[in-house]
């Protein structure tokens, strides 16, 4: 009877145990248990620590709450202006409500990473390829907030959203480089030209200082060529004054009688003609002589044929010099035609003879 007693204490005993065993389960810290007793909800979500469940009744599933890194894949589109990108992002988001995100959504990770590609997809169609590469911030808050609004219902919150890399194609990059190289050199030319337009200034001062004493100038000089003397060079270089190239050219210059500078300078020298008596104007009240008002007559032309027979016998006309005859205006120009050949001249006196 006691050896029968003993038996069925420890029999109980035993399926005490297992059964503590089978209803004993164990929630960590950074998780939280959602009870289901025969496919139904059982109250709140279970703390950290041991708990209890009825064994082939209730069903404990854990949720973890710590943040989960959502990585969002690469999704490509078209800008508002027209450029093909491809943007990455991340997603970093936490459940905050165990028994919603259990009953509401089947699997809140792939929720909340469909969601999120979408969302990015309509932020590159909505924003200028300038806002994805400078003004990331606001596209951060605007892709958070279209993230976080379906994520409410499923028990998630979404603490952070960041734009990771946008992809550029090759021939926007080099579009971009060139853009950016002509920028720059744009702000150096301007640099270099108020750098030339203080120095203009500074030179422009220190040209009425010399101007106003003469030797400054001197002394001036003769530093630059103790600059330049100082350096290892055999070449000595001098500035040479243009006023006494230009004297040299004029004393240079032949002061022939037909020349134009020659003419120019006698004219101006030259004194005015005084005027004859007789085209000197009358008093006012006379009338003007009439040997005054006489035109003069010409004076006879000398007789060639005297003037020839005193000269002596002619000679014989030579023909013309060789040249180009000259053609009347409106003529129209013929062949050129042969010279004939020179007549040899012969005195007076060899024919005389």
């Amino acid at each position: 009877m006691v050896q029968e007693l003993v038996t069925a204490v420890v029999a109980a005993g035993s399926a005490g145990i297992i059964y503590l065993a089978a209803a004993a389960r164990i929630v960590k810290q950074y998780e939280r248990g959602v009870v289901f007793r025969l496919g139904r909800l059982r109250g709140s979500a279970r703390t950290p620590g041991l708990t209890m469940i009825v064994p082939g009744v209730d069903r404990l599933r854990r949720v973890n709450l710590q943040i989960v890194t959502l990585p969002i894949p690469a999704q490509e589109g078209i800008t508002r202006d027209n450029v093909t990108v491809r943007v990455d992002a991340v997603v970093y988001f936490k459940v905050v409500d165990p028994a919603a995100a259990i009953v509401n959504v089947e699997d809140y990770r792939f929720a909340v990473s469909q969601m999120a590609q979408t969302s990015l997809r309509s932020i590159i169609g909505k924003s200028d390829l300038d806002d994805l590469l400078s003004n990331r911030e606001k596209l951060n808050q605007g892709l958070e907030l279209m993230i976080d609004s379906p994520a409410i219902g499923w028990g998630v919150q979404i603490d952070r959203v960041e734009i990771k890399d946008v992809s550029l194609p090759e021939s926007m990059k080099r579009s971009m480089a060139r853009q950016a190289e002509a920028d720059r050199e744009r702000r150096a030319r301007i640099i270099n030209a108020d750098a030339e337009l203080q120095a203009s200034k500074k030179l422009a001062e220190a040209a009425q200082q010399m101007a106003e004493t003469p030797s400054a100038l001197q002394l001036r000089l003769l530093q630059t060529v103790v600059a330049v003397a100082a350096e290892k060079n055999s070449t000595l270089v001098l500035p040479f004054p243009v006023e006494l190239l230009r004297f040299l050219e004029r004393a240079q210059q032949p002061e022939h009688p037909h020349h134009p500078e020659h003419r120019q300078a006698e004219e101006r020298h030259r004194p005015p003609d005084p005027v004859p008596p007789a085209e000197q104007a009358p008093p006012l009240g006379q009338p003007p002589s009439p040997d005054r008002t006489a035109p003069l007559e010409p004076a006879p032309a000398p007789d060639r044929a005297a003037s020839s027979l005193e000269e002596g016998p002619p000679l014989e006309e030579g023909p013309p010099r060789e040249g180009p005859a000259r053609q009347p205006e409106g003529a129209e120009e013929s062949e050129p035609t042969r010279p004939p050949k020179p007549v040899r001249r012969t005195p007076p006196g060899r024919m005389a003879g």
